[in-house]
Order: structure tokens, then C-alpha cells, then sequence
């Protein structure tokens, strides 16, 4: 009892120091808050109405290095004599591994911008958006239009294909959208500024990556060509991570949302990015694109992965795959062989497989063409034969009839099959058994054309004696016959 009155009251002692300290936990909690608060901006003080804290790349130190180097090495070109050493130890390596990433940076800070200019125009032209979905595409269409209302007066020749000219227009003339302010418009107008030149930097510098594709990847660059190649390393982020990316993954890098705007889809790719540029895409039939850029994105990545382990600097790993899918993509070309016909095989040629035997024999005595069946199959030369419908008209009944008495039967011989089964019935129905019952009858029909009148009891005794039976004769006379 005593020790669970102590427990009692350790318990009670624990609840008194967490009450009497109750402020301590709210005060971690505080130091916890102020440390992220520290850490990361208040969110009612960015100004999202402000480009400048919107997008921030463009001001960056790394993004200013990173294209003062990417213009350096354009204008030098490409230096040979630093390809003997390792990969990893190359600068320019280290350079094409950072544009990668600035490339990635950039893709998403164009979408940012995309996202400031669609809020500011959505009050002018709210169903553009989705009419125009590249970011690059829907800010030049921004630029273009400005504050004009009537979009007969603006060319977007070039800029969109013919079909979404055309429903851009409509939609613009039944649009509910206002004219923007002056201060809107000029800041919507920077943000497509800067949008456009942030896409001419990604250009520049999957330029220079295009360049170095030769030395970087040299097998996927044989596949694919050095400029997808370097589309597709730039949209993966380095070589490394497009070598750990499923084939399905890298078919779908640089692919678009098409917009068909109500026109027929027959003759429009979906599922498919950078690598319906390759020149291998482009030659192939229509009808068996799909497969051909499922086969280019499975060689693609096995190339890839071939290059981020040095595994073959020559490329001749890459060629080789290339050469492989031209021959699978000519083989689906060529016309299926014709059907060749088949000759029937030489009569008895072979000896037959199956062996004989009791049961064999016994198959194909149940299943055997009986008499009639042959003279029904037979036909005697000079006599017309018989028909069911007369005149020659039904089935024709052959030699059946021909050789007896005119009618249509034919004695059928007793095969051996079934006088055995008519011996057994027999002897089952007659056996030597000493067992009786009272269905037996003592009345017996025998060869000799008279009834016999037998004991059954007197079966078991015919090895003893001899068995004296009475025979009724034709003529009514009786006789006794005693047998041994």
C-alpha cells in the first residue's frame, strides 16, 4: 500500500511543476516562429503588384556570371585541348552543368512572369489564356494586342497559327473585357519584355550546350542530334539526371498543350516532346510515328546513361542504336510476306506414329465403314442407280439392292466385337456358378429343336456324375440323354 500511495503522489508532484510552468512551452513555440519568420519574408509585404519583387533572376550574381561565362566560351569556341582529362575535372564541364540548372531556373521564372502578366490582362482579355498556353506565345500575343480592341487592326501573322487567329478574333469581339489603365498596361508590357528576353538567355545558352554536345554526350547526340540533345539536358537538368529518368519521362520533355480550338485532332502528335524534332521522327510515316518516338526515348535514355559514365566517348555505342531503330523502323515498313500455298504431303511418306494394340484395334473396328455404307459408296458401271426422291433426285443409295431380290437391305455379318460381347452375355447369363435364384427357370431352348428341362441345382455336380436331362421332341416323343 505504501509504495502505490508513493506513486500516487510522484504523479501528483509532476502535474504541480507542469502546471507551475506553463508559459515555458509558449515561449519555445514564439522563439520557433520568430527563427522561420526570420528566415522567410512576411507574405503581406510582397508586393505582387511589383515585377521586380515578382521575378528576381534576371538580378541575381550566378545568373550574371553564368552568361558572362556562356558568352566568353561562344566567342572563343570550342577548346580541344582540354579533352583528355577527366570529365568531372572539366571547367567547361562544371560550365554546361550550370547552364543546365540555369536553364531549369529560367523555364521557372518565365512561368512566374507568365502567371504576373495573365493576372494583369485577364481584366482585358480574360478567355486568352485559354486560348494561348505557352508562356513565351501568350506574352508576345500581349505585347502585340496592348489596349486595341479591335484585333482585325493587329497582324498576329506568325506569332499563332492560322486557326487560333481566327479564334482569337471571334473571342475578342464578344469579349467582356475593359480597356486597361496606363500604369497596368506599362507594367504588363515589362513583364512580356522581360519574359522574352529571359527566353532568348535559355536560347543562348542551350546555344553554347548545343555546341559542347559532342564532347558532353556524344552516344545521345548521335540519336537524337546535338540540338535535342541538348533540349533534352537542359529541360532535365544535366546529363545525370536525364540518364535516371524513365524512357515514358523523356518522351514527354519539351511537350506542348495543343490547342486544337474545335479543328479535327487526325493529324495532330500528342505525347510527344523534343524528340519529334529529331530527324529520324521526321522521316518516319505518319502512321507509325507513335512507335518510332517510343523507340527514339527508350535508345535516348540507354544512350544517356551510356554517357554519364564516359562509357563510351567515341560514340560509336550511339550509332549503333541509331542504326538499330532505322532497321526496325524499316522493318515495320515492309510489306507482310505473302501467303505461300501449302502442298499437300506425299501419300504413305511417313510411317505412322501410332502404335497397335488390342484397343486400337477394337476403335477401329466400332468406327469401321460397314457393308452397307460400301455398297452405297459404289456404283456398278451401265446400271443407273436408285435414289430416295426418284429419277436421280435425293441421296443415291449406290449398289444397294442391286444384286439380291430389288430390296433395299443387305445381310449384316456379326463382327467380332460383337460376338464377343454376345459370348460374354452368355456365359454371364449361363455360367457354372453354384449360385441360384429364383428368377431361374428350368425351361431351356437347345440346338436340338426342343425344350430342355434341367435341374439347376445338379450344375454343380457334372464333374461326379453324369446329368440325365428329358428332351421334348417336334414330334411329342420324349428321350433321355445321359451325359458325361
Amino acid at each position: 500500500m505504501a509504495s502505490l500511495a508513493d506513486s500516487f503522489l510522484a504523479d501528483l508532484d509532476e502535474l504541480s511543476d507542469n502546471e507551475a510552468h506553463p508559459d515555458d512551452e509558449d515561449l519555445d513555440a514564439a522563439a520557433m516562429e520568430e527563427d522561420v519568420d526570420g528566415d522567410m519574408p512576411d507574405i503581406e509585404t510582397l508586393n505582387y503588384d511589383d515585377l521586380d519583387s515578382v521575378s528576381k533572376l534576371q538580378k541575381t550574381q550566378r545568373y550574371n556570371d553564368i552568361m558572362q561565362k556562356v558568352d566568353d566560351a561562344l566567342e572563343k569556341g570550342t577548346d580541344i585541348s582540354s579533352h583528355g582529362i577527366v570529365l568531372e575535372d572539366d571547367p567547361e564541364y562544371q560550365l554546361i552543368v550550370d547552364c543546365n540548372a540555369l536553364s531549369v531556373d529560367i523555364e521557372n521564372e518565365i512561368i512566374i512572369i507568365h502567371n504576373f502578366i495573365r493576372d494583369k490582362y485577364r481584366l482585358k482579355f480574360p478567355e486568352l489564356e485559354s486560348l494561348v498556353h505557352h508562356p513565351i506565345d501568350y506574352a508576345r500575343v500581349v505585347k502585340k494586342i496592348g489596349n486595341e480592341v479591335d484585333l482585325t487592326l493587329v497582324d498576329l501573322d506568325g506569332l499563332l497559327p492560322s486557326a487560333i487567329i481566327m479564334v482569337v478574333s471571334v473571342t475578342a469581339s464578344t469579349t467582356s473585357g475593359k480597356p486597361l489603365s496606363e500604369e497596368s498596361l506599362q507594367k504588363t508590357i515589362d513583364a512580356c519584355d522581360r519574359a522574352l528576353a529571359l527566353d532568348l538567355a535559355k536560347k543562348k545558352v542551350l546555344d553554347f550546350v548545343e555546341s559542347r554536345m559532342g564532347y558532353i554526350a556524344p552516344n545521345l547526340s548521335a540519336i537524337a542530334g546535338t540540338a535535342v540533345a541538348a533540349k533534352l539536358m537542359g529541360t532535365a537538368g544535366g546529363l545525370s539526371a536525364l540518364a535516371k529518368m524513365p524512357a515514358c519521362n523523356v518522351q514527354l520533355l519539351g511537350s506542348k498543350k495543343k490547342t486544337l480550338a474545335g479543328f479535327s485532332t487526325a493529324t495532330s502528335q500528342f505525347r510527344v516532346g523534343y524528340l519529334e524534332q529529331t530527324e529520324i521522327f521526321q522521316s518516319t510515316p505518319p502512321s507509325l510515328r507513335t512507335r518510332a518516338c517510343r523507340l527514339l526515348a527508350a535508345k535516348s535514355t540507354l544512350a544517356a546513361r551510356v554517357d554519364s559514365i564516359r562509357g563510351d566517348p567515341t560514340g560509336k555505342t550511339g550509332r549503333d542504336l541509331r542504326e538499330e531503330i532505322r532497321k526496325k523502323i524499316e522493318k515495320w515498313q515492309e510489306p507482310p510476306p505473302a501467303k505461300q500455298p501449302k502442298p499437300l504431303p506425299v501419300p504413305d511418306s511417313e510411317p505412322k506414329k501410332k502404335r497397335g494394340g488390342r484397343r486400337l484395334r477394337k476403335m477401329k473396328e466400332r468406327y469401321a465403314v460397314t457393308d452397307m455404307r460400301k455398297l452405297a459408296n459404289r456404283m456398278q458401271f451401265g446400271v443407273p442407280e436408285e435414289s430416295s426422291l426418284g429419277d436421280g433426285l435425293g441421296e443415291g443409295y449406290g449398289m444397294l439392292g442391286q444384286a439380291g431380290s430389288g430390296k433395299l437391305r443387305v445381310s449384316l455379318a456379326q463382327s467380332k466385337l460383337a460376338s464377343k460381347v454376345a459370348k460374354r452375355f452368355k456365359e454371364k447369363q449361363y455360367g457354372s456358378s453354384g449360385a441360384t435364384s429364383g428368377l431361374t427357370s428350368s425351361l431351356a431352348f437347345t440346338p436340338v429343336q426342343g425344350i430342355e428341362l434341367s435341374n439347376p441345382q445338379a450344375h454343380g455336380n457334372q464333374l461326379g456324375s453324369g446329368i440325365q436331362s428329358t428332351y421334348f421332341s417336334e414330334t411329342g416323343t420324349f428321350s433321355k440323354i445321359k451325359r458325361m
